[in-house]
Formats: structure tokens, sequence, C-alpha cells
């Protein structure tokens, strides 16, 4: 069985005052199988992790360096997230990819150090919308997934999130057969080379009121929540949904 995942994106978004937010959410998400994950930004790492020791609640970041340590001012470590009190990170964010100029190799150092210090990488793909109105989104995932994931991947140290480039913060998302095609073609390229059932999350503007119809999507294990994830009704009822999917 794959784990069912709801997982939250802060982005730069948050300040103390948000902790609030975590409060309201513990009680909901108290009962059922469904993994809850919020990252937010570096500065409240280990407030919320303090928070969520104890409960059914992990903490991630939302980028690390490859590197150890060192002179790269404004980054932070893998080792630095754990000890700041995270389980995961987000890497290869299209965010990440485009502002940043990431490349999958970078992707895949990141990964690297973040299994090296115990920590789950979510790894993300997705396609542009130049890329999907030309017809080659299943082949840009997967030159992503070949690029991005190292040998040593597994369903316990790796995550995956589809997150369409154009259905980020738009307010659009892609058809329900479209997300199928997507996840479907993860599904078999990734068992054809690890031979392993990984987590499968779809993200690009989910919110309440398409989580139900998203879940009940083929390979579809859960979602990489953004703007959504800011209020704890509505990333609580996200994972209601998921939790009943």
């Amino acid at each position: 069985m794959r784990t069912k995942i709801a997982a939250g994106n802060w982005k730069m978004n948050g300040l103390t005052e948000s902790l609030a937010e975590i409060d309201a959410l513990l009680p909901q998400i108290s009962d059922g199988q469904t993994k809850a994950i919020i990252c937010p930004p570096a500065t409240l790492i280990s407030s919320l992790a303090a928070k969520a020791s104890g409960q059914p609640l992990s903490i991630g970041g939302q980028d690390c360096h490859a590197a150890a340590s060192g002179a790269h001012t404004g980054d932070v470590s893998a080792a630095m997230l754990k000890d700041a009190g995270a389980d995961c990170v987000i890497l290869g964010h299209s965010e990440r990819r485009a502002d940043h100029g990431e490349t999958d190799a970078d992707v895949a150092a990141k990964t690297l150090a973040a299994w090296d210090n115990g920590l789950v990488a979510i790894v993300c793909v997705g396609e542009t919308e130049a890329q999907r109105d030309a017809g080659i989104t299943l082949q840009v995932i997967r030159d992503q997934l070949a690029g991005s994931l190292p040998d040593g991947a597994t369903p316990a140290n790796t995550i995956i999130a589809y997150e369409p480039v154009w259905a980020i913060g738009t307010g659009r998302t892609p058809t329900l057969d479209q997300i199928a095609e997507v996840h479907d073609d993860m599904n078999a390229t990734l068992d054809t080379r690890f031979d392993a059932g990984f987590s499968l999350l779809y993200g690009g503007s989910v919110k309440p009121g398409n989580a139900a119809e998203i879940f009940a999507v083929s390979n579809v294990d859960g979602a990489l929540v953004g703007g959504a994830s800011l209020k704890a009704s509505d990333f609580g009822a996200i994972w209601s949904a998921l939790n009943a999917a």
C-alpha cells in the first residue's frame, strides 16, 4: 500500500502569528491513516517542529543546498533542516527551477544531501504551458524523473510530486484525464526503473472544492498544496478528502 500524503507548501508566507493555524489544524488530522506534512519558511521550522512533536504532523523544508556547509550565504543545508526539526524537504519545485535556474542535476545532488541527513525528499516535476501545448508533457516528466532521482530512491526516502507549472497559483487545473495520464505514466516509469511503489502527489491549485475528484484519479496518492495550506480550515478539508478517498 502506498502512503496517502497531504503536504502543504507555505512558500514565502508565514510569520510567528501563523503558528495559530497549526494549533487549529492538529485536531482536524488526529484520526486517520493519511500523513500530513507542512513545509513552512525556514524561519518557522523550529517553532512548528516543537508544536508537531508527538502529533500526527511532519515538518519539512522548502529547499536545501547540496553541500554540507560552507560559504553559501543565504542557503540552508540538509543538516540544518534536520537540526531544526524537519524530517523532509521539497526539492526541484518549479519556482526553484525557474527562478533560480536549478537543473535536474542540481535536484539530484540536493536529493542525495537530503538522504544523507535522514530527510525524505519530495521531488517535484512538471511541464510548462508551452511544453503541454507542444504535446511533449510525458517526455518532459520522464526526463525530469530520470535526471532528478539518483539511484537508491525508495518509497521510504522519496516522494514524487507532479505540478504542472501552468496550474500553480493560477486557479487553473488540468482535466482529470490529463492528471491520470501523467500519474499513470510516472508510476509505470518509476516501476520500470526502481520496481517500487512511490507515493505520487498532485499539485497545482488544489483546494477543498476540487480535492475529492482529484484524489479519485488513478495513481494519485495525495497532494502538494500551495495557497490552500495556509489556512487550517482549507488544508484540513483537503486532508479529510484524501483520508476518505
